[in-house]
């Protein structure tokens, strides 16, 4: 019990003389520049200095009191230091490159402020997307296709219907041998197949509508919704057209104008004088009243009397008397 102690207060002591142990892992592309920055601030007293040293044996850069800078022969030209924030930045970096970054302040006792673990990696491959197979049918449609890299491939089967695709059979991903990472999938109604490491990524894609059309749907229910929607379109013209009819019949009816009948001769009474006024029989038809206003008649007219019918001013005539 009291060596687990010990060591546990061996421990502390120096995590507290060494500062963070926390690790910073950084992927940087091969050619491309590394930036590190200082997490905790930097105070320099006399007999200390700063420095950026990689693999715990290369002082890269020293920074004195002073404000002096020493940087190593070895990566003149290459490393920008920054007095005021204390930030390395290598640039066009390799492989040899690679290792753990550390900034430290140095002086009888080392303090850590910050570690990094740098790994240099290449850009991966190109990539291609083949399709292998095709498989067409009235419901649905088939795709075998290969991801394929230099040194790796993967292979998978999409199945499409008359709505969705999905990816049904085979590898999805694959990681690589050079540590990278290779991976087909659907997207859009696209297949895209993808390499990728940490640092960078190419990719490859198809569309499938140029492989798999979509099918016509042929079922009873749309079949049958088709119809009922033509029919309804022919039903509305129908009823179109036959109020137009009915509409154009109406207006004709309403603007005839009918003959107002005149001089309507109902077997004229033999003997009637002309100057009796045939107004004043009866009328025996409906167009009996329909004429001109009668003139004015005399006093000797309207004084007469009305006969109860046509017939009722027919007399025999009177014989002459003799003296």
């Amino acid at each position: 019990m009291g060596l687990a102690v010990l060591l546990f207060a061996v421990c502390v002591l120096y995590s507290w003389q060494t500062g963070s142990s926390a690790v910073t892992t950084v992927f940087v592309q091969k050619g491309k520049n590394l930036h590190l920055d200082v997490n905790k601030p930097v105070v320099l007293v006399n007999d200390t200095e700063f420095r950026w040293r990689v693999n715990n044996k290369l002082n890269v850069v020293r920074l004195f009191p002073n404000k002096r800078t020493i940087i190593l022969d070895t990566y003149e030209g290459r490393v920008e230091f920054s007095v005021q924030n204390h930030a390395l930045l290598l640039k066009n970096v390799q492989q040899n490159d690679s290792g753990d970054y550390i900034a430290l302040i140095s002086g009888g006792e080392e303090k850590h402020l910050t570690k990094y673990k740098v790994i240099i990696k290449d850009p991966v491959s190109p990539v291609q997307l083949s399709v292998n197979s095709v498989s067409n049918s009235t419901e649905s449609c088939n795709l075998t296709v290969t991801c394929s890299t230099e040194d790796s491939l993967i292979s998978s089967t999409f199945r499409c219907d008359t709505q969705t695709c999905n990816q049904e059979g085979g590898e999805q991903s694959k990681n690589t041998t050079s540590g990278s990472s290779l991976r087909v999938y659907l997207f859009n109604d696209s297949i895209i197949c993808n390499h990728s490491n940490q640092v960078s990524w190419t990719r490859d894609m198809k569309e499938i509508r140029h492989f798999c059309p979509r099918p016509v749907v042929t079922s009873l229910g749309a079949a049958l919704g088709t119809g009922a929607a033509v029919l309804v379109g022919l039903g509305l013209v129908l009823g179109g057209l036959i109020y137009q009819q009915k509409r154009k019949k109406t207006e004709n009816c309403e603007n005839t104008i009918y003959d107002n009948p005149q001089d309507f001769n109902l077997n004229q009474i033999p003997n009637q004088t002309a100057t009796e006024d045939a107004s004043g029989l009866s009328p025996n038809t409906i167009y009996s009243l329909a004429g001109p206003a009668a003139p004015v008649r005399s006093t000797e007219t309207v004084n007469t009397p009305n006969p109860e019918s046509i017939y009722a001013q027919i007399t025999k005539p009177q014989s002459p008397t003799t003296n």
